[in-house]
């Protein structure tokens, strides 16, 4: 993925956030010169635990299609007692016809919600012994706390103000239609080195093309701070 479409999608996330009237903390506006300024010691459980914004075409070379913008707000560790905090949260934000594949998690739940924009769409299979889809099961799923069966085949729409719960080892993917969607993840501690299985091989962070000058740090560089 090229330098400047990171830097650019970061930029428009920040456009998509003002339009929502959305308020970010102070380290999603960090630009990477901004960083070198900081006193790293006070910010670090944002850099040991990734906190900040993830720009992913999950390794596809096609971000349009098959990617999406993240910002991890808040986040614990598993096995490590100076981050117990057990749960995260992260902001999604979800081009029209973007799509993120299929995947699922071992160890996070997570409740993923529509917040505003267009139609978030999903499709869900749960996961076999071989972590293929079984596409025969049917998947019982709560929206805002409403019981819905649904086939492998079907597509579930979230509308905006509606969440679903993903239980683990249940793939799903999801797009935008109608408009971008600005979307939420509350979920248990996440672990996007260890935690994510995808039905197709791919990269959970993308190997980054430097075609320009880093405005923005992703989550995954601030190795860059340490000289």
């Amino acid at each position: 993925m090229k330098r400047s479409s990171i830097n650019y999608a970061i930029d428009k996330a920040h456009a998509v956030a003002e339009g929502f009237r959305l308020c970010l903390p102070d380290f999603a506006y960090f630009t990477a010169e901004a960083w070198r300024q900081q006193p790293l010691d006070e910010w670090q459980e944002v850099l040991d635990l990734q906190l900040g914004w993830d720009i992913t075409d999950f390794g596809r070379g096609n971000f349009a299609d098959t990617g999406l913008t993240l910002l991890t707000l808040r986040n614990g560790a598993l096995h490590n007692a100076r981050y117990p905090k057990p749960y995260a949260e992260k902001m999604l934000q979800i081009q029209q016809d973007q799509h993120t594949p299929w995947h699922f998690h071992t160890h996070k739940m997570e409740d993923i919600l529509n917040r505003g924009g267009g139609d978030l769409c999903m499709q869900l299979a749960w996961s076999t012994e071989d972590n293929q889809r079984d596409l025969r099961r049917t998947i019982d799923v709560a929206v805002d706390g409403h019981r819905r069966t649904l086939r492998p085949t079907d597509t579930l729409v979230l509308k905006p103000g509606q969440g679903v719960c993903l239980p683990q080892r249940l793939y799903h993917r999801f797009w935008a239609e109608k408009s971008l969607v600005l979307g939420w993840e509350i979920s248990m501690v996440n672990d996007d080195r260890q935690d994510n299985h995808f039905l197709e091989a791919g990269e959970r962070y993308s190997t980054v093309e430097e075609n320009e000058p880093v405005k923005w740090l992703l989550c995954n560089e601030y190795q860059r701070l340490v000289v």
